[in-house]
């Protein structure tokens, strides 16, 4: 009901355009600045949020306090105030690096993150578009990102840098089969890449119930992709001194902080789409249910980056090819069996 009242509303707003006698790309555009609007203050907000909570999380897993002054209670205006330092830092690119590259990179990596928010349905009728193949689309465009980083470590310039980049190309290309492999068990089920069909053909039992092996597998791919303990080779500070974002300060560095933690989102948002039912649940609006279920899986990221150690890079593969692959197609095999018998 909610998304026929939505796409009602459209109508009508195209109607009113259309009888004004204005072409009705005027009116698309107006949609998707507001849409785009949206998206860019959600994810802007959520970030903010979720690096004072992190902090927050990490300080209380080492028995200390963490951000405490800025803003008041808890140091909730950390974030705000880390945010107007950035803005204000001086924007540095090296001499000898590739400049018209070097600028665009950080554009490319959240552009990519951007785009992926078109298709997560925050519940019913808050979603940009559902696309007929939206979880296609989704996994596509947020793999890009690794475009991003390699085209900022390649840039720069800096051994370290490029090093990096490097690895999150090897990275990205491992952990991308296993996770969408995994996909395909509740794809099987469900018959449709739609996210709204996905959460509907929940509705009386989530996937994560009948697809346990294919949640662990995409979840442990999704924390590799978004670089994240004990998964963040692309970085690893104590061997890359930053990674592939090395050269990179003020804003621009910002833009790549901001795009990970929107990529983090648009993980765990999958997850729930896909196998925590999406936006269902009782009492609380649709919204607050998938909100809800999708921050539980980001304090999941959080606590495994300030528990786990950082694995070698031949750990890395070696998980990837020799356990997660393997599982993935297991778990894609029974669930074929036993869809066919």
């Amino acid at each position: 009901m909610p998304q026929v009242h939505h796409e009602e509303l459209i109508g009508r707003f195209y109607a009113l355009f259309e009888g004004w006698g204005i072409p009705w790309i005027v009116p698309r555009l107006l949609i998707m600045l507001v849409a785009v609007t949206i998206i860019i203050l959600f994810i802007s907000v959520s970030a903010m949020f979720l690096i004072w909570w992190e902090r927050k999380i990490s300080a209380h897993i080492q028995v200390r306090f963490g951000p405490m002054r800025v803003g008041g209670w808890h140091g909730w205006a950390q974030s705000i105030a880390d945010g107007i330092k950035l803005l204000l830092k001086e924007d540095i690119i090296p001499a000898r690096a590739d400049k018209p590259v070097f600028i665009i990179a950080p554009m490319v990596v959240f552009a990519s993150a951007l785009a992926a928010y078109v298709v997560i349905p925050f519940g019913p009728g808050l979603i940009v578009q559902d696309l007929n193949i939206g979880l296609l689309y989704i996994i596509a465009i947020s793999s890009l990102t690794v475009v991003g980083i390699i085209m900022a470590g390649w840039s720069s310039n800096n051994k370290y840098a490029a090093l990096g980049a490097l690895r999150s190309a090897a990275q990205a290309v491992s952990y991308e089969v296993p996770l969408v492999i995994s996909l395909l068990g509740p794809l099987l089920l469900v018959g449709s890449l739609s996210m709204g069909d996905i959460v509907e053909a929940q509705r009386s039992l989530w996937f994560i119930l009948v697809q346990p092996l294919a949640f662990l597998t995409y979840f442990t791919c999704a924390v590799a992709e978004t670089n994240r303990l004990p998964f963040d080779i692309p970085e690893a500070e104590s061997e890359l001194v930053a990674g592939f974002h090395i050269e990179y300060s003020g804003m621009r560095f910002a833009i790549f902080f901001l795009a990970e933690y929107a990529n983090m989102f648009t993980v765990c948002a999958i997850a729930t789409t896909v196998f925590l039912g999406g936006w269902r649940g009782p009492l609380l609006p649709p919204w607050a249910w998938f909100l809800i279920k999708t921050y539980f899986l980001l304090f999941v990221m959080m606590w495994l980056r300030w528990t786990l150690a950082r694995v070698r890079v031949d750990q890395l593969m070696n998980v990837a090819w020799k356990v997660l692959l393997p599982l993935a197609f297991v778990n894609l095999g029974i669930t074929g069996l036993v869809m066919v018998l």
